[in-house]
């Protein structure tokens, strides 16, 4: 995209790969500039009472969108799919859970929420929505189609996230989706893991795509930023929740989404590789009982991920074989590239400990062992495996 396109032949539709480089762009309008440029901006003057009037103009205030803003979304958007209606962009991806399911629910309403889901959803869900009147049941996430069980009149919408948060089963979102929509429920779905790269949520039938882009699309750890993607049916009403909510991101936010879009195919193709070979390297470890990694079958709906899913990212966690947490923190204290910290998807490896059991209340979480999630980064392989091997030794001396 360096040249104008006015009279130009169109192109068959590109790949994912190329769409993410070029989608969003126009360097002709931009004085031939690559990036579309970082737009400040609050007040838009009118050339006339009557324009203010009319709002005629193509940005009317800096909170309802700049070129800045229209450039990530336009970009977002071509990757999501043909499916996608709208984009709405907010300061975190807790802030784009909390406004997808405000757009979809009212006081009265039911909502099905997976028991694996990250636990700021549930704590939004258990706090401000039942404030609202709003009522959250729980459900195995390898509840497939049998979700139709747990349909009620007034359930308006089912929240999936696949794999789960800390846990990674791995859901059945087509036969979740196809019993949610015949009871009249929409689906919302946190592809934060997969993102559109690797997950096709409107093509499985997810109704609002949900992602924290400070992960993966951000790469770098160092921006705060959530998206939602609609179809046609829901975009109406999120478009309007999220103005109505005030919510809008920082323009140098959204430059460093921009950023770490165009680079997104690459880096998460590493993730991938790197991330797969340490589980596998995990897996035949003396230490460790199971390697919940949904591209190994000892990971719950692993065949699913086979079906539905086009790659993996480098999010996976481990489950030791009986010892001491004591002895667990002490693995983590030794690791040198592997950071104890919360987030992922930026350059660099992650490890934390971790626990399901006490947040859970429609299964019971008992892997029989501690468990850590794991973020693979950048790094070179080798390089990470030996310093997990310096954290193994250092579990093994404080056993």
């Amino acid at each position: 995209m360096t040249k104008s396109t006015e009279g130009r032949p169109s192109h068959p539709p590109s790949k994912p790969a190329t769409r993410l480089v070029t989608a969003g762009r126009d360097p002709a309008a931009n004085h031939g500039f690559v990036n579309p440029p970082v737009q400040h901006a609050s007040t838009v003057l009118y050339p006339s009472a009557e324009d203010f009037l009319a709002r005629r103009a193509r940005y009317v205030y800096g909170r309802r969108g700049t070129p800045t803003s229209e450039a990530l979304e336009t970009a977002l958007r071509e990757l999501e799919g043909p499916q996608c209606a709208g984009v709405a962009l907010v300061p975190s991806g807790l802030a784009a859970i909390s406004t997808a399911l405000l757009s979809v629910l009212q006081a009265g309403d039911h909502l099905l929420v997976t028991d694996s889901a990250y636990q700021p959803t549930r704590k939004f869900c258990n706090g401000v929505l039942t404030r609202y009147g709003i009522t959250t049941t729980y459900y195995d996430p390898m509840v497939g189609a049998g979700i139709a069980a747990l349909m009620q009149p007034n359930t308006r919408a089912v929240f999936v996230e696949a794999p789960g948060s800390l846990s990674f089963e791995v859901q059945d979102v087509p036969a979740i989706a196809a019993a949610a929509h015949a009871g009249g429920a929409v689906v919302l779905m946190d592809n934060t893991w997969a993102s559109p790269l690797y997950f096709r949520a409107f093509d499985k039938g997810v109704d609002l795509s949900i992602q924290a882009a400070t992960k993966y699309i951000g790469g770098h750890s160092d921006v705060m930023l959530g998206t939602v993607s609609a179809n046609a049916k829901t975009w109406p009403r999120l478009h309007d929740t999220m103005h109505a909510l005030g919510l809008c991101v920082g323009p140098d936010d959204m430059f460093l989404g921009l950023r770490g879009l165009r680079t997104l195919g690459v880096s998460l193709a590493q993730h991938y590789q790197t991330g797969l070979m340490v589980a596998r390297w995990l897996a035949q470890r003396p230490e460790i009982a199971r390697v919940l990694h949904p591209a190994l079958d000892t990971c719950p709906g692993h065949a699913v991920w086979e079906r539905d899913f086009s790659g993996a990212s480098g999010l996976f966690s481990v489950v030791f074989k009986p010892v001491s947490q004591t002895a667990v923190n002490a693995f983590l204290d030794e690791l040198d590239l592997f950071g104890i910290g919360a987030s992922w998807g930026g350059f660099e490896s992650l490890a934390i400990p971790f626990d399901c059991a006490p947040i859970r209340t429609a299964t019971t979480w008992a892997p029989g062992g501690p468990t850590v999630r794991i973020h693979i980064g950048l790094e070179d392989v080798d390089d990470l495996l030996g310093d997990l091997e310096r954290g193994f030794a250092a579990l093994a001396a404080a056993r």
